[in-house]
């Protein structure tokens, strides 16, 4: 089955930093209106898609809507712009990337700093600091503070590409699982299930998972899945303990990540749930960073028997995000099997 790239490419090119999410939930509640019992949209903007089940059990599955970015903080007397980031950024991948600038209009500008040509030794040799960035719109200072103001998001501006049996753009983190759970709710239209589902497409999650938080209070979930990309290190120069997935190697089922350790029984019934559906997958653990699955697993009175489906994924964190379109409909079809069949197993201690 081929996925729909032409809605993976909107998805993942509609702007949406942490915190302002506005023109990606707009996307998604278009793509869901007809898919659900019921849609709600919360105080901090976090998207609940709500199916009824057969019994008043819930399952919360968390996808975060923001990707990473940066903020206005400053306009100098030549309209060059300073700013903030939103989200975790190795400051080398800023080097000659274009960015929008989302004010009164969005405006194009490039990231800019000291040339080449007139650094020092010592400033050639330096590891790059944030710092040393700038944004560059080409427009006279006046036009810059018509259109721009302090506190104006800022996305990172290149187009999605499909490269072999990949796809190749930014933001897959975390559009890819936007996507996927659009395609999951899809695939449950007009379908029973045990428990009532709570499709969450949450904001804020690049900056402390707090949409994730303030989602799991508001529904109490009994079960959890986390849904989001993960590091595929298959690369030149990496050894085999350091890859944590592998590019076209299936869907991952996360063990733990620096911030969840996910459920044993979970864990055992997706990998079952895969292998009984012939659905390719692969372990994962990743040692630092954390998704959706933590605020899910925890921000529960007595916690939620959590897991999470990851997308192998290439490049993260940068404009040049790579993931297989294999993986990306195994982990459909995962979500999917799991949901339909939560009540087919033992979940007692």
């Amino acid at each position: 089955m081929a996925i729909n790239t032409k809605l993976l490419s909107k998805i993942c090119t509609t702007p949406g930093v942490s915190g302002f999410e506005q023109r990606i939930r707009e996307v998604v509640l278009e793509e869901i209106k007809d898919l659900v019992d019921e849609v709600q949209v919360d105080n901090m903007g976090n998207v609940y898609a709500i199916k009824k089940g057969k019994s008043d059990k819930k399952v919360m599955i968390g996808a975060h809507m923001d990707e990473i970015g940066f903020i206005v903080t400053h306009i100098d007397d030549k309209g060059f712009i300073r700013f903030h980031t939103l989200g975790g950024f190795d400051p080398k991948t800023l080097t000659a990337q274009r960015v929008i600038i989302h004010g009164k209009e969005d405006v194009i500008g490039v990231m800019a700093s000291k040339p080449i040509h007139v650094m020092t030794p010592d400033e050639r040799n330096k590891v790059a600091n944030l710092s040393d960035y700038f944004i560059d719109t080409g427009l006279a200072v006046e036009e810059v503070k018509e259109l721009i103001e302090i506190g104006n998001p800022i996305t990172r501006e290149r187009e999605f590409i499909e490269m072999g049996n990949c796809v190749n753009g930014k933001s897959l983190d975390n559009r890819l699982a936007v996507f996927i759970l659009i395609e999951t709710l899809k695939q449950l239209k007009g379908k029973e299930v045990p428990y009532d589902l709570y499709g969450v497409f949450t904001v804020q999650e690049e900056v402390g998972i707090r949409g994730a938080n303030v989602s799991a209070l508001r529904i109490k979930p009994d079960f959890g899945f986390g849904l989001d990309t993960t590091i595929a290190f298959d690369l030149p120069g990496a050894a085999a303990h350091e890859m944590i997935t592998k590019l076209g190697e299936g869907t991952a089922i996360k063990i733990m990540d620096a911030s969840t350790i996910c459920d044993y029984r979970m864990v055992d019934f997706m990998k079952k749930t895969a292998t009984k559906h012939n659905i390719k997958w692969q372990s994962e653990i990743l040692t630092a960073g954390g998704t959706d699955t933590a605020g899910i697993q925890r921000m529960v009175e007595g916690g939620s028997i959590a897991g999470a489906v990851s997308i192998p994924t290439r490049h993260l964190h940068q404009v040049i995000e790579m993931a297989n379109k294999d993986d990306i409909q195994g982990s459909i079809d995962l979500l999917v099997a799991c949901v339909s069949e939560l009540d087919s197993y033992d979940w007692k201690f």
